[in-house]
């Protein structure tokens, strides 16, 4: 087979931006670092995209050998190719961002990498560009949220009014008004009301929710639940 004469081959890597949600704090999966250069530091999930793979078949094999799952809601965020990205060899990375519900994947995770979940404000430094990467990705998420709502994939089935409001306080790092934020999500008629109480909270209880998966697609925007003066981007 011809190849492309005098030019240099390029690596192409997937990292993959894993964030999770266990009903009170947004966190971010990392893992140590298996090999050189930086050994045993924190870093993202990610791998070489293999020859006979595209781009979204790499990022799913690398999401599967971590959580041993699949079908997860997964977005290609940005491409990555500073010269000097990695030490090593001039490779380019793909990061995609998925979303997890930490309570249903949690026995799931593959230790075999050392796998951590960490808060965002407490996330260790990461290695090479991936500090960028994260920042990138909760902007990316930060504006998608608030166009549609992707957030309750990292929602379990069923869930409770105060679970999704303090998910949108954990992601836009912001308090949203309580009274407004029901009756915007009450109105947006994404909703549908079970009969069954969360009492773990109080003795009263807070009803249970699902999604409405049929108007999921519908015309859905939470950016007006937030301060005027809190943007979509992360300081």
């Amino acid at each position: 087979m011809a190849k492309y004469a005098s030019q240099n081959p390029i690596l192409v890597a997937v990292d993959c931006i894993i964030f999770g949600y266990d009903g009170e704090k947004l966190k971010l999966l990392v893992i140590k670092r298996a090999i050189e250069p930086i050994k045993d530091h924190w870093s993202l999930m990610g791998g070489f995209v293999h020859a006979d793979e595209n781009l979204d078949g790499a990022a799913k094999r690398i999401l599967l050998e971590l959580t041993g799952l699949h079908d997860l809601y997964l977005e290609q965020l940005k491409t990555y190719g500073e010269l000097s990205r990695d030490p090593i060899e001039r490779t380019i990375s793909v990061a995609y961002f998925a979303l997890i519900d930490i309570n249903k994947y949690s026995t799931q995770i593959n230790d075999r990498f050392h796998a951590e979940w960490f808060e965002l404000k407490a996330v260790p430094t990461l290695i090479f560009d991936h500090d960028l990467m994260v920042k990138d990705a909760i902007n990316k998420l930060r504006y998608r949220a608030a166009l549609e709502p992707i957030l309750f994939e990292l929602l379990p089935k069923k869930f409770t009014i105060p679970q999704l409001q303090v998910l949108y306080e954990e992601v836009y790092d912001t308090l949203v008004d309580n009274r407004n934020f029901i009756r915007k999500i009450s109105a947006s008629g994404l909703l549908i009301k079970q009969s069954q109480k969360d009492k773990s909270a109080s003795k009263k209880g807070a009803f249970y929710f699902k999604l409405d998966k049929a108007k999921h697609k519908a015309q859905f925007q939470f950016l007006n639940l937030l301060p005027k003066n809190k943007g979509t981007e992360l300081q």
